[in-house]
This record gives C-alpha cells, sequence and structure tokens, in this order.
C-alpha cells in the first residue's frame, strides 16, 4: 500500500498546520485506509491493533466536521476505561491546539459527578466517556446530544469484554439516527456485528492486518515445572535484563496483587493496576510507571487496555492470555517507535493449548530460553531514578506544565535533564523529579512560589 501524507487529505487548513507542527508526515495504515472514506460522512468500522493511530484518525474527522461557533455537543466518544478516555481527551486537544474555542469534555466513571455536572452547564462540543457514566448523565437530563454528528466506539470489543453491551446500547438510541458512527475495534466477536447491525448504515470494513513481522519484538518462552517456580523465574529475568520499565501480565486481579507483594519481599519496587482500584489510585499507578518513578506495573488485560506509553522495552507474561488476539496485544505494547522489543512469558505444561495457538499463529517455532543461562552475576536491582512529586495545584488554578517546569529550572535552578514528565489534573499536578534532587525541589517550593502562589507537595513512593 501506498504511503499517503495528511497533506493529501482535504483537511482545513489549521489542522493541516497542526499535524505538520507536531511532526505527522506520513499517515498509519489505519489512518490512510479508514481517513479519507471517514471524511466523506460514511459509517466505518475498522480492525485495528492499539497504538496504530486510530485516535488520530476519528479525531481529525471529528475536527474537521466542527462548527465551533455552534456551542453543542457535535461528537461523542465511548471508551472502556477512564484511562483511555483521558489519553483520548488529551489526544483530542492537542490535535485542536489550532482552533479556536473548541471545548473537549472527559465524562467517565469513577470521578464525582459535580464537577462533570459544572463543566456541562457551560457547554462542550466534544464529549469522551465510559458507558456507564455518559448514560448516568443522559438520563439525567445534564448532557445532550439532540445536535450530534459523529459517534465513536473506540476499543469497542473491550467495552463489551467489561459487560458494556446494554449501556452501549441504551446510549446509542438516545443518539439522533441520523448520524456518522466510526467503530474502531481490535477484535470482531459476534457481539461486535450485531452492534453494527443494529445501529450503523452500510459501514465500510477497514482491517489492519496484525502481523509478528512489522513489530521489531524478541519473543522468548521460559517453561517452568509448576507455578511455585514462576517467581523465581522472573527475577532472575528482570535481573538479566534490567528493563527501565516493565509490564507484567497477570490474568487474575487477585494475582496482581500477590505479585506485587512477592516482588516487593525479594526487593523490586512494582506497582499494581486492576479493576478493584479506585480511580484515583488508577490514575497514581499509571502516572507513576508513565514517568519512571516506578519500573515494574504488573495489571491484568482490561486494566492495561488503552495504556499509551511510547517506549516500553520489556512486556513479560507472568500468565499466558487466553487468546491470541490478546497476546499480540500485550506484546505489541514494547517495540513502538523504532526501538527494539522484549516479551518474555513463563508457561507450566498446563500452558500447552495456548502455545499451540501462539506457534500457529506466529508460523513458526517459538524460541525457548534456558532460565539456568540467565546472568547470574547480576544481583542489582534496578531502581528507578526518578520521584513523583504531588503539588496541590492543578488545571483549576490555571497551572500549566510549561509553569511548573520554568519554576524548577529557572528559579529552583535544577538542569532539564532533572525534570521528567509533568502531568496536570483538575486539582493536582505531578512532576517527576530526579531522586537527587528531590531535597532541593521540596526546599525551593517550601519558600518559594508557583505562579505568585504558595504549595503544598507530597513524594509518591
Amino acid at each position: 500500500m501506498n504511503v499517503l501524507s495528511f497533506s493529501s487529505l482535504n483537511l482545513r487548513e489549521a489542522l493541516l498546520s497542526n499535524v505538520s507542527s507536531l511532526g505527522y508526515a506520513n499517515m498509519t495504515p489505519v489512518q490512510s485506509k479508514s481517513l479519507p472514506i471517514i471524511l466523506k460522512g460514511k459509517d466505518v468500522i475498522a480492525q485495528a491493533k492499539t497504538g496504530s493511530g486510530k485516535t488520530a484518525a476519528f479525531g481529525l474527522a471529528i475536527l474537521n466536521a466542527l462548527s465551533p461557533e455552534s456551542f453543542t455537543v457535535q461528537s461523542l466518544i465511548l471508551c472502556p476505561t477512564r484511562e483511555l478516555a483521558e489519553q483520548v481527551t488529551q489526544a483530542l486537544r492537542q490535535l485542536a491546539r489550532m482552533m479556536p474555542n473548541v471545548k473537549v469534555l472527559n465524562l467517565s466513571g469513577g470521578m464525582p459527578m459535580r464537577p462533570q455536572l459544572d463543566s456541562l452547564k457551560h457547554g462542550a462540543h466534544i464529549i469522551v466517556g465510559t458507558p456507564g457514566r455518559i448514560q448516568k448523565h443522559l438520563d439525567l437530563g445534564s448532557l445532550l446530544v439532540n445536535q450530534l454528528k459523529i459517534l465513536v466506539l473506540d476499543e469497542a470489543d473491550r467495552m463489551l469484554d467489561m459487560g458494556f453491551f446494554d449501556a452501549i446500547s441504551n446510549v446509542i438510541t438516545l443518539c439522533p439516527p441520523q448520524r456518522q458512527t466510526l467503530l474502531f475495534s481490535a477484535t470482531f466477536p459476534n457481539e461486535i456485528k450485531e452492534l453494527a447491525s443494529q445501529f450503523m448504515q452500510d459501514p465500510q470494513k477497514i482491517v489492519i492486518e496484525e502481523s509478528s513481522v512489522e513489530l521489531d519484538i524478541e519473543q522468548v518462552f521460559y517453561e517452568v515445572s509448576d507455578s511455585s517456580k514462576k517467581l523465581q523465574v522472573l527475577k532472575a529475568l528482570l535481573l538479566h535484563h534490567q528493563p527501565t520499565s516493565t509490564l507484567i501480565f497477570c490474568n487474575t486481579k487477585q494475582q496482581t496483587k500477590q505479585l506485587i507483594s512477592m516482588l516487593g519481599d525479594v526487593g523490586f519496587s512494582a506497582i499494581a493496576l486492576n479493576g478493584d482500584m479506585e480511580q484515583v489510585e488508577r490514575d497514581l499507578a499509571f502516572i507513576r510507571f508513565r514517568n519512571q518513578s516506578c519500573s515494574i506495573l504488573v495489571a491484568t488485560d482490561v486494566a492495561a487496555r488503552g495504556l499509551d506509553i511510547k517506549e516500553l522495552p520489556a512486556v513479560i507474561n507472568y500468565d499466558l492470555a487466553f487468546e491470541y488476539e490478546s497476546h499480540v496485544h500485550r506484546i505489541g505494547r514494547t517495540g513502538r517507535a523504532g526501538s527494539k522489543g522484549l516479551a518474555l512469558s513463563i508457561t507450566t505444561p498446563e500452558d500447552a493449548q495456548q502455545l499451540c495457538m501462539i506457534e500457529d499463529n506466529l508460523r513458526k517455532p517459538l524460541l525457548w530460553g534456558d532460565a539456568s543461562e540467565l546472568n547470574k552475576a547480576s544481583n542489582t536491582v534496578f531502581s528507578s531514578k526518578m520521584v513523583t512529586l504531588c503539588l496541590n495545584v492543578g488545571r483549576k488554578d490555571k497551572i500549566r506544565p510549561g509553569d511548573i517546569l520554568g519554576a524548577l529550572t529557572q528559579d529552583a535552578g535544577l538542569s532539564g535533564d532533572m525534570v521528567g514528565k509533568i502531568d496536570i489534573t483538575s486539582l493536582y499536578s505531578y512532576v517527576a523529579i530526579h531522586h537527587s534532587q528531590v531535597d532541593r525541589v521540596t526546599n525551593y517550593l517550601q519558600k518559594g512560589k508557583l505562579k505568585g502562589r504558595k504549595v503544598s507537595l507530597k513524594s509518591l513512593l
């Protein structure tokens, strides 16, 4: 397939200029196949993996069709998790930064209703959210979609896996029948077909073939005699490879809790991400992992869905996925952005069926590693160089990342490489600081001010 540039599309000038300024020249396969069709106003079903560029595909189409002067909800995007909804929200805001007065609002579960109700009173152009919370706002009448032009179902298969079929159906029935519907899904189970047949008008289907050849990922499998031996091999793999960031997958929420406890007992610092955690806890876990102040994240498939981490050196399957599609999504989080990825799987004889499934799809023999050959000389546990500091100011205080970076580099005198990723939420700001500079930053903020006001802070260990 020929590589197409964004300039070949009939997009408004502000979007083309912004895309160019962001360094995007050529479209990804899902963008080049879907955007020309979406821009014609047709319904589309796009089957593509996480990280394929689908957010920009529907985001550019939504913004191109937007009428900023009409302060009504013109597009609605449903996502399976608040984490993904927030990432989509931020991506849309970035794509819209050269279009004045565009308001994108995230309405997701796990967050207080009152701030969302207050924000809706002031109107919005684009709503992003989870099905349950969107349905609640529609039922309350706080969200009106009678002027809706475009409906997007993002990660539709995961929303269905999480039991959102009825909520999605209820939301769709409240949307105007004359609308454009875009469905993005990594897989195409029967429930997706049912949704499409009920709620889409002659949808054009686009399939982006997944191939392990496209990903520069080294897959190695290690077998142990029983599950009790897994931790020993996991420790050896972490010590041998010393990855700066590792995403470890377990199949159950309980297993994630047990594993971070066991890793802690042998000297590793790890955090869990699962559906039993409060939303604030999940947000902080993701922030700490993404800004590299904690090097190991242990997650379930559903909890990790939608995590956007550009550079992930290693993925480890502590439990093998039950389905090949899930296995591909797991390992597809490493080996991105031109870097070589590493996917390690710890198996037992009970995993024979899944192993055959993986080998059949790869169409080549699996590469097996010998745990006894792992470097035993390296007994130093990788320690994260960054520490996350939480400041009690956020977007409500008109704080921007540049304000924090300027205060720390210009006023506190830190060099730029001592400051990592900065995340701003409505109420708080999170900044990654090199561990050697934590006391310096703490002393500065205790005595100085940030944008003319005193702030308090705490370290997230």
